[in-house]
């Protein structure tokens, strides 16, 4: 007899653990957003966060251990795509820098990623930027149980490979949220329309476009974490961790904190 995963939602009680960690990752990243300027390095803003994050009664920062990463955030600038060992490297102009937080309580996870920007960019990087943010967007409106993970790949890469010519990661996917950070189904970026795993109500998924702005191949950097666009031109990273449901995904992340924090800052560029 063969056994497979059965892809079931959460209950309402674990959807409020999770988005409670959810939206605490958020206000993490909107403090990350308020301290971000040239000069400063990934170490300043991993300390930042962690500190931030255990302030939060019994939370902990959801990535520091998990499979051996040695930090609380992935920060991943430029050409690197995800996963990024926060290091003494100080910011520049015109860097873009994608930041994915994670944390735990309560035996849940919360998870999600934002690309920074510092001011002044180029109009292509910024292009690229807000390509891939709404991206996610696309990806979220999929997010119902009438539809299948290809359909969210299908209009994440349909919108960022055949309408704006930039490339859609392969190898790295959204995944299902919970009691671990990484649970059925993946969500790739890419797909079919009506192929892949169906998506049932009050699943949690985690849905993250990373884009290149020029080949799709990545590579591993010598650290064991930290992955490279092959071509070395920039990537970028936008993540939100939802609740399907039948009248529409509901977020339990939060950028527009986030983008408030951004608008105050003027060291940061606004997309």
């Amino acid at each position: 007899m063969i056994f497979r995963n059965r892809i079931q939602g959460k209950s309402e009680d674990a959807i409020g653990f999770l988005r409670e960690n959810c939206m605490l990752v958020s206000k993490t990243l909107a403090l990350i957003a308020e301290n971000l300027k040239p000069g400063v390095c990934g170490l300043d803003l991993d300390k930042l966060a962690e500190d931030f994050i255990r302030s939060h009664g019994k939370s902990v920062p959801g990535f520091k251990g998990l499979y051996g990463f040695p930090a609380t955030l992935c920060i991943s600038p430029n050409e690197e795509v995800v996963h990024g060992i926060p290091n003494n490297q100080p910011f520049k102009e015109g860097d873009i820098i994608s930041i994915d937080c994670g944390v735990f309580n309560n035996g849940y996870y919360g998870d999600a990623a934002y690309t920074f920007a510092v001011h002044p960019i180029k109009p292509q990087i910024k292009k690229l930027l807000e390509v891939t943010r709404d991206a996610l967007y696309l990806g979220i409106e999929m997010a119902r149980p009438d539809k299948r993970t290809g359909d969210v790949g299908f209009a994440i890469q349909h919108y960022c490979e055949r309408v704006h010519k930039f490339s859609v990661v392969r190898e790295l996917v959204g995944h299902g949220l919970g009691q671990k950070l990484h649970e059925p189904p993946e969500i790739p970026n890419f797909g079919k329309k009506g192929k892949g795993v169906k998506l049932v109500e009050d699943l949690v998924i985690a849905i993250e476009p990373m884009v290149n702005i020029g080949r799709k191949e990545i590579g591993q950097s010598p650290d064991g974490w930290t992955i490279i666009t092959k071509d070395r031109l920039p990537s970028a990273h936008f993540e939100h961790s939802v609740v399907v449901r039948s009248e529409g995904a509901e977020l339990l992340s939060d950028h527009k904190i986030i983008e408030e924090s951004i608008k105050n800052n003027d060291f940061l560029a606004k997309i």
